[in-house]
């Protein structure tokens, strides 16, 4: 809706034919832009898309690692983009990476353009193009109480900044593998482990349970009826799935 109302009030309701114009209007991105430019106006625009990538590593044996290449193999297909039927060109490169050039298991025996490419003249089109290693995640670890009386749950709602932020959850420490104390004294018994894996790390819970008679020191009683585990985020049903067995009916 923001790209068609551009459109309407700086550009007099005509689309922009240009690459450089078209980039002027909201959600449009060099690849669209580029695409758009080449294939409905013949503008001489490189258009690069993951196949164009995985092509003009191979044919050129580029073996730095994405995304630390993109420049570099922006660069190269701009070398062979031609000023006349540009479009063309580009839904060629592209379907050749789609089809033949393809990630796992390229077919080089039918690529036409198999006997410049020094990716597989050196044996190496399959290595190729290289991708940075991610980091590993890390681990942090924590515990989760799942304290009950009388069939109720006690549960608490986790702070609005930081993880699972405003969520209702079953009480735990920081999870940042300090510890910290249970919500109630009471005879805690530990039933297992739970992983989850956030964007950043890896979590480890450790599932404590327990009868609590007496005061807890945070958290609210939440009756068995108006209890929902389904509305508990993903890591805390896995907990709850292993204690919920204890949970007095």
């Amino acid at each position: 809706l923001k790209c068609a109302r551009a459109v309407v009030a700086d550009h007099g309701g005509q689309f922009p034919a240009t690459r450089a114009g078209l980039l002027t209007l909201p959600g449009i991105g060099p690849y669209t832009a580029s695409a758009i430019a080449a294939i409905a106006h013949d503008e001489r625009a490189t258009v690069v898309d993951g196949n164009v990538e995985r092509v003009m590593a191979r044919l050129y044996r580029v073996e730095t690692p994405l995304p630390t290449a993109k420049p570099e193999l922006t660069a190269l297909a701009e070398t062979l983009t031609p000023a006349q039927r540009a479009g063309d060109y580009a839904q060629a490169v592209m379907d050749l990476g789609a089809t033949i050039c393809t990630p796992r298991k390229p077919a080089c025996g039918i690529c036409p353009v198999n006997t410049a490419c020094l990716a597989r003249l050196a044996g190496v089109q399959a290595d190729l193009p290289r991708k940075l290693q991610k980091a590993e995640k890390p681990v942090r670890r924590g515990t989760v109480w799942l304290g009950h009386r009388d069939g109720a749950v006690l549960l608490e709602r986790r702070p609005e900044r930081g993880l699972l932020g405003g969520m209702l959850c079953l009480p735990g420490d920081g999870w940042d593998g300090a510890g910290g104390p249970a919500p109630a004294p009471a005879d805690w018994q530990k039933l297992g482990e739970v992983r989850h894996t956030f964007t950043h790390f890896h979590l480890i819970l450790a599932v404590m349970a327990a009868r609590i008679d007496g005061p807890a020191s945070r958290g609210e009683w939440v009756p068995r009826h108006r209890f929902r585990p389904a509305d508990l985020p993903t890591v805390m049903r896995k907990a709850w799935d292993i204690a919920r067995d204890r949970l007095e009916a």
